[in-house]
């Protein structure tokens, strides 16, 4: 017979895995309010997708109908009897203790089967959302409701709560990891956003709030598509023809942009005779800069090596005396000006000769690269930590497949 133990496991435990009713080993409490006619009550809600226990409002004790609410306290597992196939479940952290939730909230205590913090962890996996959504009913995925009584008569796979302390520790380290992570990027992202607005002049200005040290005066005006770069259009070889692709030439297409600094490799690939076939281009790399001129227009990247884009592309191929990474840092007013002028029956779309007769204000070369190196250093900074949180929430959903039976 198989033996019920999860492949990976902490060392000093061995005892099999028991199957348990879901009714048997739960501690569900139903704590009635000890209302204070002038007290302030939280009440609380559960946001989806394990978001968490959060203040949805205050009420007076007198306003609060006790047969609709109940008390909670600082470690209490809340599950939603109507979102709860959306994930809407959560620990009640310190700052809601003695709280209140109404009555469409399920809410458990640690029993000697299973504790509160050990259903945060399995409650992430999707054989718990499948159990969650086996046993709802409503004909509106939006609107189901949770039959607790069918979930309750349910089996899982537990070890004992030894064990239980022992993963959910892990899983909180990492959770705390990740939103370490998540909150410094968080941070960086916010400075990112408000130098922006400093470091570029306003509309109507051409001095910005905020610069440098050793530079001054106004910036210049330049049209971007004579001064400051070519502008160059891209385009698809025939899909028919098999001699056209998966060759060594990088041909990117808009969905790859997204929030990447740099374009580093496309998903897809031409031949050098695709591409003498179409209308695409080699773009040289350093100083190009990518820009999706339609169906989500203005996304950037830089270029970092040679490649090509199809058609959804109007690149800047950036001329001397002008910083790529400056550019790239201007691309709200770019993606503003492209946004304002396209047009399209089917989809918004912006050419290369409307977009070249945008009016840019552009400082010294030497600024420029003071203000690429600043959102460069930035960008790196932001890119590090996104990189953390999506190694770390991939070690997270390794560990939730191979830590439980």
């Amino acid at each position: 017979m198989e033996k019920k133990a999860p492949e990976i496991r902490f060392n000093g435990f061995s005892e099999e895995w028991q199957d348990k009713e879901i009714g048997s080993i739960l501690a569900e409490t139903k704590r009635p309010v000890e209302l204070l006619d002038n007290e302030l009550y939280q009440l609380v809600t559960v946001k989806r997708r394990n978001e968490g226990v959060v203040p949805r409002a205050s009420l007076k004790g007198k306003d609060i109908l006790v047969k609709n609410y109940y008390g909670i306290k600082a470690g209490d597992y809340l599950i939603s009897k109507r979102q709860v196939v959306h994930g809407a479940n959560g620990l009640v952290p310190e700052s809601l203790d003695n709280a209140v939730v109404s009555n469409e909230y399920l809410v458990l205590t640690d029993s000697d089967e299973i504790t509160s913090k050990f259903w945060t962890v399995i409650s992430k996996r999707p054989e718990m959302h499948k159990l969650f959504f086996i046993s709802s009913y409503g004909v509106d995925i939006e609107k189901l409701v949770f039959d607790v009584s069918d979930w309750k008569n349910r089996s899982i796979t537990i070890p004992d709560v030894a064990e239980q302390n022992a993963i959910t520790t892990h899983f909180q380290k990492l959770d705390s990891l990740i939103n370490q992570h998540q909150q410094k990027h968080d941070k960086l992202s916010h400075l990112k956003k408000a130098m922006l607005e400093k470091m570029f002049p306003k509309q109507g200005e051409t001095i910005p709030e905020i610069r440098f040290k050793g530079f001054s005066g106004e910036w210049d005006k330049k049209e971007l598509g004579t001064d400051v770069a070519d502008i160059i259009g891209g385009g698809t070889p025939s899909t028919s023809i098999s001699e056209f692709w998966n060759g060594d030439i990088d041909w990117y297409s808009p969905t790859e942009i997204g929030d990447n600094v740099y374009a580093e490799g496309s998903q897809k690939k031409i031949t050098a005779l695709g591409l003498n076939s179409s209308s695409a281009k080699i773009l040289p790399a350093g100083n190009t800069v990518l820009f999706t001129s339609r169906a989500g227009i203005g996304d950037m990247a830089i270029l970092t090596k040679p490649g090509s884009t199809n058609q959804g592309f109007q690149s800047f191929v950036i001329k001397e005396g002008f910083s790529p990474y400056f550019i790239y840092s201007s691309g709200k007013q770019i993606k503003e000006f492209a946004l304002k002028h396209a047009s399209g029956s089917t989809f918004l779309e912006i050419s290369g000769k409307q977009l070249g007769r945008m009016k840019i204000l552009i400082p010294c070369e030497k600024e420029q690269t003071a203000i690429g190196n600043y959102f460069q250093k930035l960008d790196t900074l932001i890119n590090q930590h996104q990189q953390q949180i999506t190694k770390l929430n991939n070690i997270k959903q390794a560990c939730l497949s191979k830590m439980f039976v």
